[in-house]
């Protein structure tokens, strides 16, 4: 519909009003005869604010005929053909040679002008004929009347473009679309009928015209892809493939970006992709989402950028597009993704999953091309009851818009000191094991271990390091605190202290100090039965062990895995 509303657009308004002067024209376009004269005028003034130069003459027969040209033989025929493609006259309209015209009725004033030539569609701006400003409202309905459904249809396109109608493409002119030519006219500065003249159609049409044109929307035929899509050239530009992707940058400082997916596979698939999308940068965690079993709708929004993904499964053809774009955008976007996702088509195989592969570009912090999201920091932290709630570092509880337990779960923090925080889920959790908290704080110099995620999550699983019970209060006296020797990261901060016995007998806590530098070997936990009275208070339940042998390294680096969970701070 679009490139044929452009075609009809340029034609009738660049070929028809762009003056040109035609030698030996004696050939017509004849479009209607009528029994009487009044019938013949009044299709006459309806059909002249439609088509230029306009003719009517009285047949000997006594019938009356209305005409275009005159033109020479092989302007004709292709003014007949474009016309009668576009609608604008009938299908039965035909060339005529003018032999039995007789007296000319219209014009009035009996003046034969000369026709324009038509001429093919160049890129300067439309103009809208003056000799239709004049038309009143009887005229414009007139007018209307002679409207062919597409080219009602079209109408309709182009105020659903610019926010005005909101229903159905379906050319009829009901209640609604009346409402929203009032609408357009009233935004237009114009008196609000609810019937179009010509000149305002005219006009709504040159301006969605205008819009198309920025926006070079043009159907992309990617076989490498395998998909078919109408998309905003205008905005975006080739730039690589890199399976199951193929990337669109911004054109001339657009902000816009697209991504055409592709890949074979089946609803597994789908499942791993909608995962694997949610993790990036350009997916922002905040926005609807809707899943299927054959696809998914994924939208992502934040103040930076806004991102939404259609994904659709068709006979092992996992395909779609993603879209991406600034605050800036939103409007323009908003009229783009309809059209997409309408046009969006499988066309053949799926892109090969080597395409684009080059050895150089390969990262962890990327997948196909497209950053990870990463968050600002993380910690460790572990299951203190079934609900899945979790203790971890104080450091947490602040200055963190989002919390996320394994990056995958949001959590709220429910209770916070100087020390520890207490997370809870958003939503319930089943872990497979919790933290049994030690009876005693343990013998000095007994070995413990840290369980935690030293490289803030990647290595994507937790890990032990190894120390020593130093001393059972901190440097200045505190009951409250262990002081431990063993080498630990930032990122183990919050993770679970284990005793031999593999209970928990404290946990590992940020080194705060701002006026002090100790020993990179110098760490200090909180003691278990301090944590224990802590929870109590919170309405928490803590296990306690009575294991009294020491676990085997194997059965203790299952447990840790199993209890301890990756804490991440986001900034959206």
């Amino acid at each position: 519909m679009t490139r044929r509303l452009l075609n009809v657009f340029l034609v009738v308004f660049m070929g028809f009003f762009a003056p040109a002067a035609v030698a030996q024209q004696s050939t017509w376009v004849q479009i209607e005869s009528h029994p009487t004269l009044a019938e013949a005028q009044e299709r006459a003034r309806a059909y002249g604010p439609l088509v230029p130069d306009l003719n009517g003459f009285a047949a000997p027969s006594g019938w009356y005929s209305l005409a275009l040209g005159p033109f020479d033989a092989a302007t004709a025929e292709a003014t007949l053909r474009s016309l009668r493609a576009n609608g604008l006259i009938p299908r039965d309209s035909f060339v005529a040679n003018g032999r039995g015209y007789g007296t000319q009725f219209w014009p009035e004033a009996g003046t034969i002008r000369q026709q324009a030539q038509i001429i093919a569609p160049r890129p300067t701006t439309p103009t809208i004929a003056p000799s239709a400003s004049g038309e009143t409202l009887s005229e414009a309905r007139a007018s209307e009347g002679l409207l062919t459904r597409p080219q009602r249809e079209d109408l309709q396109t182009a105020l659903q473009w610019f926010g005005h109608y909101t229903s159905t493409i379906d050319g009829a002119f009901g209640p609604g679309t009346r409402r929203s030519m009032q609408s357009w006219q009233e935004a237009a500065g114009l008196e609000p009928t609810g019937v179009l003249t010509t000149a305002q159609r005219a006009q709504l049409l040159q301006q969605y015209a205008m819009a198309l044109a920025t926006l070079g929307l043009e159907v992309v035929r990617d076989d490498i892809a395998g998909i078919q899509i109408e998309a905003p050239l205008g905005l975006v530009q080739f730039d690589r493939y890199e399976a199951p992707f193929a990337h669109y940058d911004a054109r001339d400082g657009s902000g816009v970006r697209m991504i055409l997916i592709s890949q074979a596979g089946d609803r597994g698939t789908v499942d791993g992709l909608y995962d694997i999308l949610q993790t990036l940068d350009v997916v922002p965690p905040n926005g609807p989402r809707t899943k299927g079993r054959d696809g998914f709708v994924l939208r992502g929004e934040s103040p930076a950028l806004t991102s939404e993904t259609h994904v659709r499964l068709r006979d092992g053809h996992v395909h779609g597009f993603m879209l991406i774009w600034p605050a800036s955008q939103a409007d323009t976007i908003a009229r783009v993704l309809p059209k997409m996702e309408a046009s969006l088509r499988s066309i053949g195989p799926a892109m090969d999953p080597t395409q684009g592969y080059d050895a150089t570009r390969q990262d962890v912090d990327l997948v196909s091309g497209l950053d990870v999201r990463r968050p600002v920091k993380s910690r460790s932290g572990f299951f203190v009851d079934t609900t899945g709630r979790v203790l971890t570092s104080a450091e947490m509880a602040n200055g963190c818009a989002r919390l996320t337990i394994n990056q995958q779960h949001a959590a709220n923090v429910i209770f916070a000191d100087d020390t520890i925080a207490l997370l809870a889920p958003q939503e319930r959790l089943a872990p497979v094991a919790v933290a049994a908290f030690a009876r005693t704080p343990g013998r000095l110099r007994s070995t413990v271990s840290v369980a935690g995620f030293p490289y803030e999550g990647i290595l994507g699983a937790a890990s032990l390091t190894y120390g020593t019970l130093e001393d059972l209060r901190g440097l200045t006296g505190d009951e409250a605190l262990l002081r431990l020797r063993m080498t630990a990261q930032p990122g183990d901060t919050g993770g679970p202290v284990f005793d031999d016995t593999g209970a928990v007998a404290g946990i590992l806590l940020a080194d705060t100090s701002a006026t002090r530098t100790l020993p990179e070997d110098v760490a200090f936990a909180r003691k278990a039965g301090d944590i224990t009275a802590t929870l109590l208070s919170q309405g928490v339940s803590p296990a306690v062990s009575s294991a009294t042998q020491a676990l085997a390294t194997d059965d203790l680096t299952t447990r840790a895995a199993d209890m301890t969970v990756l804490v991440s701070c986001w900034e959206q």
